[in-house]
């Protein structure tokens, strides 16, 4: 299916655009950037701006072509499928690799995702969120309103942030962390039944989640569903600092 893109929105060149994207009113994207299928992007969105770095370049990309060179024109963005980017949400450029959102993310009103972000499938990112740079958040991760990531914050998958909570230090996975600053107050039982978990479970795999133990050595991760099994061996396999 065609794109429709409202003719006040500015696609600058560069930028590659997959089938069947509602772009917005108003809407600003610029190169090098590539945007999967089936997004919504509403007005005012900006996307492919330079990353927020004093020392970089800052080139007008919605009036000339990229350049090639990425200390100049940026390192990209990457958006997958699916995803619903609200009013006034911004995704920068990268510095030293590609900003990246993967597909059936909701992005609400006003929320941001600097320079070198990595962010998973099926994330919700609440209004007013911003994170700093070079954060990832990993798959099923959602940001409660007005949250604050600090640079380089690490969310685990499934985990849920409070609203206007400031992250200064990794979220693990399926936890919930609130305040300022941030800290983990317990296991996100919710978010796990939701994926077919019952409390038996949930309970074994309490150590780990708040990280007072490997994973039990039973092969209880083995036998979970398989996308829930995928991220639990990806995020104990992840390095650590």
């Amino acid at each position: 299916m065609v794109n429709r893109i409202h003719p006040t929105a500015v696609i600058g060149e560069g930028v590659e655009l997959g089938d069947d994207n509602v772009i917005g009113p108003f809407t600003v994207i610029v190169g090098p950037t590539r945007v999967g299928d089936g997004n919504w992007i509403g007005p005012h969105v900006t996307i492919g701006t330079p990353g927020e770095d004093r020392g970089r370049e800052h080139p007008a990309a919605w009036e000339a072509a990229p350049s090639g060179d990425p200390d100049h024109d940026g390192h990209g963005v990457v958006i997958g499928s699916r995803n619903r980017i609200r009013e006034y949400v911004s995704v920068h450029q990268g510095t030293w690799r590609t900003t990246t959102i993967g597909d059936g993310g909701y992005f609400l009103r006003g929320s941001h995702i600097a320079h070198d972000c990595l962010v998973e499938d099926a994330v919700t990112v609440a209004s007013n969120v911003i994170t700093g740079g070079h954060c990832h958040i990993w798959s099923g991760a959602n940001l409660g309103m007005g949250a604050i990531l600090h640079q380089r914050v690490v969310i685990g998958p499934g985990a849920m942030v409070g609203m206007s909570s400031a992250v200064r230090k990794e979220v693990g996975a399926f936890t919930i962390a609130v305040g300022n600053p941030a800290r983990v107050t317990g296991v996100n039982t919710v978010g796990l039944s939701r994926r077919g978990l019952d409390e038996a479970t949930i309970e074994a795999l309490g150590p780990w989640l708040k990280g007072k133990a490997g994973l039990p050595e039973d092969g209880l991760a083995d036998r979970l569903p398989g996308d829930l099994s995928t991220l639990v061996k990806a995020w104990d396999a992840r390095p650590r600092e």
